[in-house]
């Protein structure tokens, strides 16, 4: 089995510790940097950060290039 297909994931669910139980979570971009993105995880039954992920430039178009290059609204819905 190829590694490649291990490198970019997101959680689904992780543990609260408010709710006490492994939770749904929702992924939300909490900083960009010059050099990464930070993400925060929140729990869907409180609303409690639960955890963390931190995408580098570097993975980052490496994740683009796998998929097709970066992704385009189309141009009636772009902002301007």
């Amino acid at each position: 089995m190829s590694q490649q297909q291990f490198e970019n994931f997101t959680a689904s669910s992780l543990y609260c510790e408010k709710c006490k139980a492994a939770m749904p979570v929702r992924e939300r971009l909490l900083l960009v940097l010059p050099d990464k993105e930070i993400f925060d995880y929140l729990c869907t039954g409180c609303g409690s950060s639960v955890g963390r992920r931190e995408i580098t430039a570097g993975e980052k178009l490496l994740a683009e290039a796998m998929a097709g290059g970066p992704r385009r609204a189309p141009m009636s819905v772009r902002l301007q």
